[in-house]
């Protein structure tokens, strides 16, 4: 007979690997790991958007003077914050009366189970990797704003986190076309020169980018670059998973590969410090409750879900190298 416990083992066995999914899927994405690693994915304890605060500008009191000259006291709007929509995605896990027949007993339960939540933890983990890639669009703009959306490929246009990018140059990405700024599409020979151009533009001080993502074929063309040198690879991304090189001194992460979401001919110049993973706390790949069962089915279903966005507080020092 189908065991009379069946919702409270699919229960427990999903409310135990919860915490192991929301950390698996930042370790299925070396963008996302390396915002773990720096603290950077912030659960959100709600309110109506996701609210990243930001400096849009220097303080501008700032006067040289001499000896009883009159200073500038004059209060100085240096501060604003980018709103984000919620964006929210599910996977369930179900069982029909029929297959819980079949599989008569505690045990066999388990393992089908068992199956059906591995798939359905590789599904949640792949979709919302690809989804970090986005512009946010899909589906009638459900989808988690990704770099595609935050690191544009035409920054001075659309609106990010409620801010219109044609009127506050603030919130512009730097973007530079192979073909259109360098004059040639990017190849082995020319990639260095064009990774220099965009990373000059993205220093500050001691800001500068700490991550380089890279589609197959720019990975590929930075490596091939190399392979006259010795080539310095970084050892902390390599025992994260993801094959790494260096530039300068970020790491140069493949993350491509077979199903891989990084758009094609892209190389996005990420620094970490100002790129947040936003996830409600109570709804960080979570088990919903109560159970649904079906109204006019012999079946059960339990829903994973989570809820958050992709949020980015400057936007002047990130870039994107593209064809």
């Amino acid at each position: 007979m189908a065991s009379p416990n069946l919702s409270e083992i699919v229960t427990t066995t999903l409310r135990n690997r919860s915490g192991k999914l929301a950390d698996n899927v930042t370790k299925n994405n070396a963008l996302l790991n390396r915002l773990n690693k720096r603290g950077n994915v912030k659960p959100v304890d709600g309110g109506r958007t996701i609210v990243q605060e930001l400096e849009y500008a220097e303080n501008s009191t700032y006067k040289r003077y001499s000896g009883y000259e009159t200073l500038n006291i004059q209060p100085s709007d240096v501060f604003t914050a980018a709103e984000f929509d919620w964006k929210q995605a599910a996977v369930a896990v179900s069982i029909s009366g029929l297959e819980q027949l079949q599989n008569s007993g505690k045990e066999k339960v388990i393992d089908l189970l068992e199956s059906r939540i591995k798939n359905a933890e590789r599904t949640m983990q792949n979709n919302l990797s690809a989804d970090c890639y986005s512009d946010g669009t899909a589906d009638g703009g459900k989808q988690i704003g990704g770099l595609q959306l935050l690191v544009a490929d035409s920054p001075s246009t659309g609106t990010v986190g409620g801010i219109n990018r044609a009127t506050w140059s603030f919130f512009r990405n730097v973007s530079y076309d192979a073909t259109t700024d360098g004059g040639a599409a990017a190849t082995s020979a020319n990639i260095q020169s064009y990774m220099n151009r965009v990373w000059l533009q993205l220093v500050r001080g001691t800001d500068r980018p700490d991550l380089i993502i890279a589609d197959n074929n720019y990975f590929r063309l930075y490596w091939e670059s190399l392979q006259a040198i010795q080539r310095i690879t970084s050892d902390d991304m390599a025992q994260a998973g993801f094959s790494s090189l260096k530039f300068m001194d970020a790491d140069v992460v493949f993350d491509g590969g077979y199903g891989g979401a990084a758009p094609s001919n892209h190389m996005y110049f990420l620094n970490t410090n100002y790129i947040y993973l936003r996830p409600h706390k109570d709804r960080n790949m979570v088990p919903l409750d109560p159970d649904r069962f079906s109204v006019n089915q012999d079946a059960m279903v339990k829903l994973t879900a989570w809820a958050g966005n992709m949020t980015l507080s400057n936007a002047f020092l990130q870039g994107v190298l593209k064809d």
